[in-house]
């Protein structure tokens, strides 16, 4: 029995036949070439063709994991056109005088070293999104491409990586987990797995795949980060008995739907869902959640080449509204900066770009950009029950100011008889130490607080949350940050107000009972969580 250890980016329990991911095509020579013009038309035909291909899997993506998902294709297909990626396969063919391959995958490698090196993980986590698209276009110029990954039989696929389009190439009726040598968290492959509810290791590290054969019984542990191969006759019965139960709890979950997120002494709590696009609101429905405790609004920037209209943001915005029924509708403004990038935005390139010029500084110091997106908001707030919130706030002053620009807004609205609600609650993140220590000043200006864990943890503990060799150090259950989180709450309550949680934090279960001893209100969650959530708040008697 061989046990191996990963991180787990999917919680569940599988047992199955392994699989060596092995990939078709024949290796990349460096040929010379006497015809460099045939050599730059048989490039454009292979982009053309991996174009093409890119558009099959994102519709394949949307209509199984949502638009939010399957945007990660859309930038795929933006790569394959990204000026300096193709000015230096076609300088490697012109002046090396070699093969469109060959100068696709030396591009290929370097742009991925290039990713590789940098400080920041998520754009390391990008290394694999461009050694995905250059080996599609040498595929293509190969005349070798396998456009699905299939299975005789339920396997769990071993690899040293997979590619975003992999994944979603996966047929999940046969593959029922997959284990890779390398890989984030963070990676695109990880959130894929997440969203196609398929259990998964990643970061296994070299020399998994020279210990396993196909065919090897394999156990995934999709919570603790574990895999064992060729298990004893008692781990295996314990395993099986594991994965039975781990079904029938969620099976049981589904009986709590339509059922009130109570205590066992009379304490409700609001459950509410954190979306990313109107796609997941099927999801939020589906799992029962009381409302939305956060829209994160930067996907519609992030899914574009361009700026969204006004309009466009706002049948985006009044789909949610109309879909949730008059439930709350929590819509946080712009949060782009840190690790969320958009070209098109011309930022300045910062050193250190989670204490840069990021969410609400960006709409302070361009008006134009936050004032579209507030139109678009009190214009959609007539089609239901909005709440809108705004990220980074550090300080009364930046407060105000927000305030004065919505009072600027609804009087361009009125002025021009465009109807919006005056029943619409405004909301700031407490996601900084600042915005936690001045609580009690920003609560009289506010209708309610949510608390970013995520950024809270980061910047009380100066630890970056992408990084992962900080994770020993990194530790969100950090008496500092409850400390935080139970001060906000306090001020909150002091003016009447109310207060959530939208990071990660508040699907944590260990913390629930301690979340509402400290008054949290409400807690936001990924759909999959709220009947897991609510069965944890359904069991808790505070009056102990």
């Amino acid at each position: 029995m061989l046990i191996f250890k990963g991180n787990g980016v999917y919680g569940a329990y599988a047992i199955g036949k392994a699989s060596v991911f092995k990939r078709g095509g024949k290796a990349v020579l460096r040929k010379k070439i006497s015809n460099v013009q045939g050599e730059i038309e048989r490039l454009y035909e292979a982009k053309n063709q991996a174009l093409l291909e890119l558009e099959e899997i994102y519709k394949k993506a949307l209509y199984e994991i949502g638009e939010a998902n399957a945007q990660i294709f859309e930038i795929h297909m933006m790569m394959v056109d990204d000026e300096d990626y193709n000015e230096s396969i076609l300088n490697i063919i012109r002046t090396q005088l070699v093969n469109a391959e060959y100068a696709v995958s030396l591009t290929g490698e370097n742009f991925a070293e290039m990713f590789s090196s940098m400080e920041d993980s998520y754009m390391q986590a990008r290394a694999s999104d461009v050694k995905d698209i250059s080996n599609r276009i040498i595929a293509c110029l190969l005349d070798k491409n396998d456009k699905k990954i299939d299975f005789g039989e339920k396997i769990i696929i071993c690899a040293d990586d997979l590619a975003p389009s992999e994944t979603v190439s996966l047929n999940k009726d046969m593959v029922i987990a997959f284990v890779t040598e390398q890989g984030t968290g963070n990676s695109h492959t990880a959130i894929l797995a997440r969203n196609m509810n398929i259990p998964a290791v990643v970061n296994v590290g070299e020399g998994f795949l020279e210990r396993i054969r196909d065919n090897d019984l394999l156990i995934i542990d999709g919570y603790n980060g574990e895999i064992i191969a060729a298990p004893d006759a008692d781990t295996l019965s314990k395993y099986k008995a594991l994965q039975k139960q781990d079904i029938e709890k969620k099976q049981l979950l589904q009986k709590l739907k339509g059922k009130e997120n109570i205590t066992l002494d009379g304490k409700k709590i609001n459950v509410f869902a954190n979306i990313g696009s109107p796609d997941n609101i099927g999801s939020v429905l589906l799992n029962d959640a009381g409302g939305i405790g956060l829209f994160r609004s930067e996907f519609l920037y992030l899914e574009k080449d361009r700026f969204p209209t006004e309009d466009e943001q706002f049948y985006s915005y009044k789909k949610v509204l109309e879909s949730m029924g008059g439930k709350k509708v929590i819509i946080r403004t712009l949060d782009i900066g840190a690790d969320k990038q958009i070209d098109y935005f011309n930022m300045d390139k910062e050193e250190n770009p989670a204490l840069g010029v990021r969410a609400i500084r960006i709409c302070l110091t361009r008006p134009d950009i936050f004032k579209t997106q507030l139109r678009a908001l009190y214009r959609a707030s007539v089609y239901g029950n909005l709440g809108i919130m705004f990220p980074m706030i550090t300080s009364e002053k930046e407060l105000k100011q927000v305030l004065e620009i919505c009072d600027d807004v609804k009087k361009e609205l009125k002025k021009t008889n465009i109807k919006y609600s005056d029943k619409i609650e405004i909301g700031i993140m407490i996601e900084t130490p600042a915005s936690a220590i001045i609580s009690d000043k920003l609560a009289p200006l506010v209708d309610f607080f949510s608390i970013g864990t995520n950024d809270l943890t980061q910047y009380t503990l100066a630890c970056d949350r992408q990084n992962s060799k900080l994770s020993p150090f990194c530790d969100p259950h950090n008496e500092a940050i409850l400390r935080l989180i139970r001060y906000s709450a306090n001020s909150a309550h002091k003016y009447g107000k109310w207060i959530g949680i939208c990071g990660e934090l508040a699907a944590d279960l260990t913390l629930t009972e301690e979340f509402l001893r400290i008054g949290i209100d409400e807690l936001s969650v990924s759909p999959p969580y709220i009947l897991k959530l609510r069965d944890k708040i359904r069991n808790i008697r505070l009056d102990d």
